[in-house]
């Protein structure tokens, strides 16, 4: 798996977009892996599709539907993903269990959309996505 900071993830999604538009290939899937109503109301990236690794209240992860539901919106292994959580912590499990189910090119966001916790236990403030001003929307 390749870790990527948010504006090495950014670049790399922006132009792999390019190239696909310039040559037809397909272009990376963007996956969301937090709960839905944290990419809802936290906000999340433009263009990102979601399937969370786990949900609201059982909290456990379900790597066979997960990679099911990544394999379906894909259309095959080989089609490069691009991961991003909260943190960047969840995305290693769930590229992990993509890894093992075949797909051979699939990145994170390191620090995820929020970051790390900061002394007075926020994120956003440190690092991730938003922290590095990059694009992104909000219910």
């Amino acid at each position: 798996m390749k870790h990527l900071t948010p504006t090495q993830a950014w670049a790399w999604l922006q132009a792999a977009q390019a190239r696909s538009a310039h040559d037809g290939s397909a272009a990376p899937l963007f996956v969301d892996v937090r709960m839905e109503i944290e990419s809802l109301y936290v906000g999340r990236p433009p263009g990102v599709f979601h399937v969370s690794w786990y949900e609201y209240p059982a909290l456990t992860p379900d790597p066979a539907r997960f990679v099911a539901a990544v394999l379906a919106e894909a259309g095959g292994t080989a089609r490069a993903l691009l991961l991003l959580c909260r943190s960047g912590r969840r995305t290693l499990d769930a590229g992990a269990a993509l890894e093992a189910a075949g797909f051979t090119d699939v990145a994170h966001v390191l620090h995820g959309f929020e970051g790390d916790l900061n002394d007075d236990f926020k994120r956003s403030s440190l690092n991730g996505w938003r922290f590095e001003g990059l694009p992104w929307e909000q219910m």
